[in-house]
């Protein structure tokens, strides 16, 4: 891959607003000990989320992962122990922002033998108790794709699964540390087949060296393991020690995606260069519903 410095675009540039509803959620996280994927991995729709749209993405496990992805700014290392008050802590600040929609992620686990789909389980489980109307999206690691962790996190019956293949298949060893690209693959087939009512949902990240080919490519194995709801979003390099853009993709290539992919048969697609997993989750799920 090449070793100059791309320009990003204008159309990347990103509004700040730090006003009381950004403050106050920032504050509350600080307060309950809690973690948010918005802060660690460096999301650039983190002040439109908190400060306009009053939403958040919870990481659940602590703040320290097992793995270290070239593209992932969260920090790499040796784990805390569990923390079982977590849960009750999510749910609790659930309620506070009065969500209808809550998007609960995590650090990967690989030195628990569930991957910790307990901890998963259970803050599903009190986020329910609480907000019995809000919809969870649970967005796990592979749980080093064992099927009875996966079956322990379904069974506490997330409203929608997602699991990010990240790139694709070519660049997939490069890019992510431990997970494979058949094990993503696999891990979306087997929640269909453990409860085909569950909605799954994947991402893909550009410019990282892939074709337009290949994008195709991950569409339909996606699409052939029934996956029902497709994201897109540019790559940002987090910190000078991650890998370089290759390529800054244009909001006419990103609207051409997201045709491509409805054609595929996806009930929904977000495309953009600022698209994240969970960016914009509650009207993803509408707009899934809709067209299913």
């Amino acid at each position: 891959m090449s070793t100059d410095y791309v320009r990003k675009p204008e159309w990347l540039k990103i509004k700040l607003n730090t006003n009381e509803q950004y403050t106050n959620i920032k504050k509350m996280m600080r307060e309950k000990k809690l973690h948010t994927v918005c802060e660690e991995a460096k999301c650039p729709n983190i002040h439109e989320c908190w400060a306009e749209r009053k939403t958040a993405t919870f990481m659940i496990l602590g703040s320290v992962c097992t793995r270290a992805c070239r593209f992932c700014a969260v920090q790499t290392g040796l784990p805390t122990e569990l923390d079982w008050e977590e849960p009750e802590r999510v749910a609790v600040s659930v309620e506070q922002m009065g969500l209808k929609h809550v998007v609960i992620t995590a650090v990967a686990r690989d030195d628990l033998k569930d991957g910790g789909a307990g901890v998963f389980a259970e803050t599903i489980r009190a986020v329910r108790r609480r907000n019995p109307l809000c919809s969870i999206e649970v967005l796990p690691s592979d749980m080093n794709g064992e099927y009875e962790n996966l079956k322990a996190l379904l069974d506490a019956k997330p409203d929608i699964l997602n699991h990010n293949i990240e790139t694709v298949k070519r660049l997939t060893p490069r890019i992510r540390a431990r997970a494979t690209y058949e094990r993503s693959l696999e891990f979306l087939r087997r929640a269909k087949e453990l409860n085909a009512a569950i909605p799954t949902k994947s991402s893909i990240m550009v410019g990282l060296g892939e074709t337009k080919e290949e994008i195709i490519e991950t569409m339909d194995d996606l699409r052939a393991n029934n996956v029902n709801i497709l994201t897109i979003g540019q790559y940002l390099q987090p910190t000078k020690h991650h890998i370089k853009v290759q390529k800054y993709w244009s909001l006419q290539e990103f609207e051409e995606l997201k045709l491509i992919a409805m054609s595929k048969g996806f009930s929904h697609c977000e495309s953009g260069p600022l698209v994240r997993s969970s960016y914009h989750a509650d009207e993803q799920v509408h707009a899934a519903k809709a067209n299913a």
